[in-house]
């Protein structure tokens, strides 16, 4: 018995933007105060100053240099310890709770309910696996080696006994990418999996094509009033492959605003 997550937008909260690039930003902000030469592209430099729109127009190629200099040249330890203290310490725009707070309480029910019915449960995400293994255990009760997500490249500091932190990327887990994960961490198919955009949907394709009882889960998001309401439209967790196919393939379509009586973990 296993059951496989998504995590941005299906666990947590995924609005203005990705947690994790909101990190990266912020890490970029003080790294290019303290030198401005590391800012080498028109992508890094929109982003120290804040242009959100600016960053975007590099699409993922950009997404990722972002990352890759704002993240590099850290200790695994050291970068988890820095992502753990600004996912808690630091305030959503619109919200006010700390990122930290901002899961979803009916997944973190749903997560305990499957462990307390012999589930084992596991995240699989295209966020990084370090960022999120800094906070699944604490978050969701999910140990930092049942996170699959987006890997880059690491070396071992013989000298400093530490794992680094290379930059570049050796998986991304998104899309056809996630059952690619589940098959090198996990080794078997599981039986539930759930998602929110298309991003997933390859994964619950893989899932619930497997022999015997299976279920795929999509959490739509039409809460504009206490979180935030989009599907076929926008720049992160698009729906529409899902919408269109998941009554036909029997995938239990959540809609958050209908069916959940409560959003955060952190407050309502």
């Amino acid at each position: 018995r296993i059951a496989v997550f998504d995590n941005d937008g299906t666990l947590w909260s995924e609005q203005p933007a990705y947690f994790q690039l909101l990190f990266a930003l912020d890490v970029l902000k003080t790294k290019a105060e303290a030198d401005p030469s590391i800012l080498t592209s028109d992508v890094l430099k929109a982003a120290a100053a804040g242009d959100m729109e600016g960053m975007m127009a590099g699409g993922v190629k950009g997404l990722l240099e972002v990352v890759d200099v704002s993240h590099a040249g850290m200790s695994v330890e050291a970068f988890q310890a820095d992502a753990a203290a600004w996912l808690a310490e630091t305030a959503h725009p619109t919200s006010d709770l700390p990122y930290a707070a901002m899961t979803y309480q009916p997944m973190i029910e749903l997560l305990s309910y499957l462990r307390d019915e012999g589930f084992s449960t596991w995240i699989v995400s295209g966020g990084g696996v370090h960022f999120i293994r800094a906070v699944a255990q604490d978050a969701y009760g999910i140990p930092p080696w049942q996170v699959i997500g987006s890997r880059g490249n690491l070396s071992y500091d013989a000298e400093g006994k530490a794992l680094m932190k290379d930059g570049g990327v050796s998986l991304v887990d998104d899309k056809e990418g996630k059952p690619v994960g589940i098959d090198q961490q996990i080794g078997v198919r599981p039986i539930l999996a759930a998602g929110n955009s298309d991003g997933d949907f390859a994964m619950l394709d893989y899932v619930t094509a497997g022999d015997g009882p299976s279920l795929g889960l999509l959490v739509h998001h039409t809460d504009g009033e206490r979180e935030f309401a989009y599907d076929r439209e926008g720049h992160i967790g698009v729906l529409n492959q899902g919408l269109d196919e998941a009554e036909g393939r029997g995938w239990l379509l959540v809609d958050m605003k209908a069916d959940w009586t409560r959003i955060w973990t952190g407050g309502q």
